[in-house]
C-alpha cells in the first residue's frame, strides 16, 4: 500500500497538472517570439524595375488587332506611330519593330522620366492587301512588286485615307499627290482612327512622331491656330540628328484631317518623319533622331 508521503506527492502532481491546463484554458495566449520578415534589396528593385508591355488598342476594320508597346515606366510619354499608311509604307512598320526590339534590348537608354510607346502599325489592313503579311515580318519576306508604286495598301479596308480622317479641317474627301482621296463618312468615322485618338487620350504624349515615306524630311505639324513653338524644337531636333530635311510648314498640296494636325490642334507636338526611299529604314539615322529626342525630354 502506499504512504502518505506518496499518496501526498501524487496530490501534488495532479494538481500541477490541472493548474497548467486552466491556465491554457483562461483566455491567455502563450508568449510568441516574434520573427522579423526580410525583403531582400535585390527583389524590390527587381519588381520596380522598367518593363515591358504590350496592349491592343482597336481593330482594324477586318478585325485585325493594332498593338501598341510600352517601354519603360516614366510618367513622360512620348509615342512612335508607324504604319499609318499599311503596306504602301511598308518600311515605316519595321522601323518601328526594330525600334521596339532594341529598346527592349537596351532600356537603360531611356532616361527614368520617359516611357516610350510604339505603335508599329495603325493600318494592318493595308499591310496585308499589299504584302499578305501581319503582324511583325523581316525585309526579306517583303516581295517587290508594283502594287507599291502604285498605291496599294495605302488605304484601309474601306478604301479611306486614315491619314485624312482625323479632327482638324476635316472633309469628306481630301488629296494626296493631287489624286482625290476618301477621307471617311465623317471625323473618326475609321476604327483605326479612334485607336489612335483613344490611346492618345489614355497616355497625354508630351510628342508624337509619325514614320512615312518617302520624302527624306522632317515635317511640322499645324491646324487652325499654326505650329507649336514646341513642335518646331522637336522638328529641328529630330531632322539634325537624323540628317534629315526640316519642313516648317507642308505646303505641296492641301491636305485636311490629318492625325499631326489634329494633334496639333489639342495642344501635343506632332513631327512627321518621311523616310528617304520606301525600302529602307535608315536606321542609324532614325535611332540618332529618337535618341535626340529622349535627350530633349529626358530629365
Amino acid at each position: 500500500m502506499p504512504n502518505k508521503t506518496h499518496i501526498a506527492l501524487a496530490l501534488v502532481i495532479v494538481g500541477l497538472l490541472v493548474g497548467g491546463f486552466l491556465f491554457l484554458h483562461d483566455g491567455a495566449e502563450p508568449a510568441v517570439e516574434e520573427v522579423p520578415i526580410v525583403v531582400e534589396e535585390e527583389v524590390i528593385e527587381t519588381i520596380s524595375a522598367p518593363v515591358e508591355s504590350r496592349v491592343v488598342v482597336g481593330n482594324s476594320v477586318e478585325g485585325r488587332e493594332i498593338e501598341a508597346y510600352s517601354i519603360g515606366t516614366g510618367e513622360d510619354d512620348l509615342l512612335f506611330v508607324g504604319g499609318i499608311h499599311g503596306g504602301y509604307e511598308w518600311n515605316s512598320i519595321l522601323l518601328a519593330y526594330e525600334m521596339i526590339d532594341y529598346f527592349k534590348n537596351n532600356i537603360d537608354v531611356i532616361p527614368e522620366n520617359i516611357t516610350v510607346h510604339i505603335i508599329p502599325n495603325l493600318n494592318p489592313d493595308g499591310l496585308f492587301l499589299a504584302t499578305g503579311l501581319e503582324g511583325k515580318f523581316s525585309a526579306e519576306s517583303i516581295t517587290s512588286n508594283a502594287m507599291h508604286a502604285s498605291g496599294e495598301g495605302r488605304f484601309n479596308a474601306n478604301d479611306v485615307d486614315l491619314n485624312r480622317n482625323f479632327d482638324c479641317k476635316w472633309a469628306p474627301e481630301s488629296t494626296w499627290r493631287g489624286k482625290v482621296v476618301s477621307a471617311g463618312t465623317e471625323v473618326f468615322s475609321e476604327p483605326e482612327a479612334i485607336a489612335l485618338r483613344d490611346y492618345v487620350a489614355t497616355i497625354s504624349p508630351k510628342a508624337v512622331v509619325f514614320w512615312h515615306s518617302q520624302a527624306n524630311n522632317v515635317y511640322a505639324s499645324e491646324c487652325e491656330n499654326g505650329v507649336l513653338p514646341e513642335t518646331l524644337a522637336i522638328m529641328n531636333a529630330y531632322s539634325s540628328a537624323g540628317s534629315y530635311g526640316a519642313v516648317p510648314v507642308f505646303d505641296a498640296y492641301p491636305i485636311t484631317g490629318d492625325a499631326e494636325g489634329w494633334l496639333a490642334s489639342i495642344g501635343i507636338p506632332a513631327i512627321t518623319v518621311e523616310l528617304e526611299t520606301r525600302t529602307s529604314i535608315e536606321w542609324t539615322r532614325n535611332l540618332a533622331g529618337v535618341n535626340a529626342l529622349l535627350n530633349q525630354f529626358g530629365k
